[in-house]
């Protein structure tokens, strides 16, 4: 897994490669843990590269998801391959977090 940054003005949007699972997650976890993340307005996940996400990976994006709600941080997810967002679909995650198809439509948000 290789988590890319980039940062405008009050958003960070991760750019997420290879497979998010055990492993992997911790890195995920350590990234969205910095105090600092919590200056942006948005955070915004590109999915594209994403090829698989296990309940590990997953369960880091649930455990930060009230955080940033309570701090007013927008949670975005975009260009979600099929198969991962059927994943989200699967366990319900879809109506708790949101997930757009392309970074315009996050960015607009």
């Amino acid at each position: 897994m290789k988590i890319t940054q980039q940062s405008t003005e009050n958003t960070l949007t991760l750019s997420l490669d290879g497979e998010l699972d055990a492993s992997s997650s911790v890195v995920l976890d350590t990234e969205l843990s910095k105090p600092e993340i919590l200056h942006n307005h948005k955070v915004l996940v590109n999915c594209q590269k994403l090829n698989y996400i296990s309940s590990a990976g997953l369960g880091v994006f649930i455990s930060h998801l009230q955080r940033f709600q309570d701090a007013g941080v927008k949670l975005v997810f975009f260009n979600m391959q099929e198969k991962v967002h059927n994943v989200f679909e699967i366990l319900g995650l879809d109506s708790l977090m949101t997930i757009v198809p392309s970074e315009a439509e996050a960015t607009a948000i």
